[in-house]
């Protein structure tokens, strides 16, 4: 407000600078007119720094007018507020427990109760071997066909053995002049025309002949291809003029009855699946039930995945499956038949405490129970119920004591 109070000063300062303004241009012999409007110009802008000095407090003035407000709007909405929904509310849960609910209950009654899984698997071949020969050569015959049931011991393809034959026919040769000369020597020894010593070395040579013609009778059975066991001969990977090694494979041969049943089981069933124990199956587009034998399990359990590896064998008469294909796999770990059961939905388990809930009297009473066996849909009771006790089985996450429940199912 000050700066308000020098207004007349100001107005004086006018008339100074004109004055001043008059003073410095005498050459130019200003005319009235040029005076007046430099005046103007003057007026003008003492105006101008009136003007700002009165918007420079006026904006001070909105602004704190504003900075009151929001001060005030925020302190009232920070101030607590009468709850219209909490004061409707019933205290003290008597609203809830006067209030009857519509529940579904199930009434005990002994009962078999099995305790079945469900996993997925694979069939496998009895018996599998990928085919190639036992030295390397150029294939020279094919005696198969493929898809074809072989037998143990069957010739399926063979490679060129022309050295191996030669050398066998020269040492059939030899072989006729050695016996003669071992008979030759016999006779002389009877007649003590020769030594025993001569005798023995003419054996000794016959023996080392006989034993070089059995290395390569070895060597031309090592030639020939032959099935290791019964079964089913797969797609040929060479054909007739193949140089193969010892690691070209020829075929593969399967052996598809029986067939083997390897699924994993959770490690909490390793002891239960023993040799002889029955497994039902069935196959991917195929609902037919089958039945397997278990006949053996892995010596341990899978540390990474926690489970246990499982075989049966399906006797796969006829050959109807093949190895390979997904099944799945229901098996019967424990049964009991005369037990008594109830509902998953109906148990509570709070504290370490497991309990239901029984309708008497038209009101839930909680019911403490020692569970057995769980299985998807219901947990066995071996203590705290009897038989013909109505159980609450829906709705229990809302009962409380005495609350007041209607029966539907």
């Amino acid at each position: 407000m000050a700066d308000m109070h020098n207004l007349p000063e100001i107005k004086n300062s006018f008339s100074v600078a004109f004055a001043n303004f008059a003073n410095v241009m005498p050459s130019f012999q200003m005319t009235q007119a040029l005076c007046l409007e430099k005046l103007c110009k003057t007026h003008t802008h003492a105006n101008a720094l009136i003007y700002r000095y009165m918007n420079k407090y006026v904006k001070w003035g909105i602004m704190a007018v504003v900075a009151v407000g929001l001060t005030v709007l925020g302190v009232r909405n920070f101030m607590p507020h009468e709850n219209a929904e909490l004061n409707e509310a019933p205290k003290g849960g008597k609203g809830m427990r006067n209030k009857v609910l519509p529940v579904r209950y199930y009434v005990v009654k002994p009962q078999a109760l099995r305790d079945a899984i469900e996993v997925s698997g694979s069939l496998l071949p009895d018996e599998e071997v990928n085919l190639s020969f036992e030295k390397a050569g150029k294939i020279t015959e094919i005696h198969f066909t493929e898809g074809a049931h072989v037998k143990q011991g069957q010739l399926l393809a063979k490679i060129n053995d022309a050295p191996q034959q030669a050398q066998l026919r020269k040492l059939e040769a030899q072989l006729k002049l050695m016996q003669d000369r071992l008979y030759r020597q016999r006779a002389l020894l009877e007649k003590e025309a020769v030594s025993k010593e001569a005798f023995q070395q003419a054996e000794a040579n016959l023996q080392g002949l006989r034993a070089e013609m059995d290395m390569v009778r070895a060597e031309i059975a090592q030639t020939e291809l032959r099935a290791p066991f019964d079964g089913v001969v797969g797609l040929r990977k060479v054909s007739k003029g193949t140089y193969a090694t010892t690691s070209t494979t020829v075929a593969t041969l399967t052996k598809n009855s029986p067939l083997k049943l390897e699924f994993n089981v959770p490690e909490r069933y390793a002891g239960l699946l023993k040799p002889g124990a029955g497994v039902t199956f069935t196959v991917e587009g195929d609902l037919t039930p089958r039945h397997a034998k278990v006949y053996a399990t892995n010596s341990q359990v899978d540390v990474e995945t926690r489970t246990y590896t499982v075989r049966a064998h399906y006797p796969n008469a006829g050959g109807a499956l093949v190895p390979g294909r997904y099944v799945s796999i229901t098996l019967n770990a424990r049964e009991y038949p005369n037990t008594l059961a109830v509902p998953a939905t109906a148990v509570i388990s709070e504290m370490g405490i497991d309990k239901v809930f029984l309708c008497k009297n038209g009101t839930a009473q909680p019911a403490e129970i020692a569970k057995g066996l769980r299985t998807d849909a219901e947990v066995q009771v071996l203590r705290g119920l009897a038989v013909g006790d109505t159980v609450i089985t829906s709705g229990t996450m809302q009962l409380r004591t005495g609350q007041k429940v209607k029966l539907t199912n």
